[in-house]
């Protein structure tokens, strides 16, 4: 039995990270009041040095702009904090072993590989069910990436466009969230500076 379940595409893709984010902030109203008033400074050419490729600027906007905050009790959404770069890193070195796993126990028509692999599966989200969602890692470049989920039931399914849409469509009902909870656009935690939360 194949565990891929198959492939969603958005509508339009989204190319612009303001856009991306604007689409977000759209369909998840409670997000804006969560705001910065500041965007906040992440090393992101230290951060990527140490991964060894640069990010999606889509996902590096969202993080400036919001702290870490949790999707209807289900979905972990946040990056690195400023001067903890190499944690984040570190972090998605630990998931990768684990991905790497996952990959080898899946039984797909296309085998998939974690990061460094050509075109590997890289981290930048999890859920409190154990659920990875991954960059698809493209040589074109991170705007580029498509976005993997690994159920932790063992359904793996692919969306074409990238990690801020794919949030936005999860929680606006317009994909299928094929073997997940369904995702209601609600933020039932969010980090506070000095590690608080609200």
């Amino acid at each position: 039995m194949d565990d891929f379940a198959g492939t969603q595409a958005p509508r339009r893709r989204l190319i612009d990270p303001a856009e991306s984010v604007a689409e977000l902030e759209r369909v998840l109203p409670g997000l804006v009041a969560h705001r910065l008033p500041t965007p906040v400074h992440i090393d992101w050419l230290r951060l990527e040095g140490l991964l060894g490729m640069a990010l999606p600027a889509d996902y590096k906007l969202l993080c400036e702009r919001y702290p870490a905050f949790e999707l209807s009790d289900f979905m972990l959404v946040g990056g690195p904090r400023p001067g903890a770069e190499a944690g984040w890193v570190q972090d998605a070195h630990e998931e990768m072993e684990i991905v790497a796993e996952w990959c080898e126990d899946a039984d797909v028509a296309v085998p998939m590989h974690p990061y460094p692999a050509p075109g590997g599966l890289l981290p930048w989200s999890t859920s409190n069910q154990g659920d990875f969602f991954l960059w698809t890692t493209r040589p074109s470049g991170p705007q580029e990436w498509t976005v993997t989920v690994a159920s932790r039931n063992g359904a793996w399914w692919q969306y074409t466009g990238g990690a801020v849409q794919f949030l936005a469509d999860l929680v606006s009902g317009v994909l299928e969230p094929w073997a997940l909870p369904t995702v209601r656009p609600e933020i039932t935690w969010v980090d506070q500076p000095g590690g608080g939360s609200r």
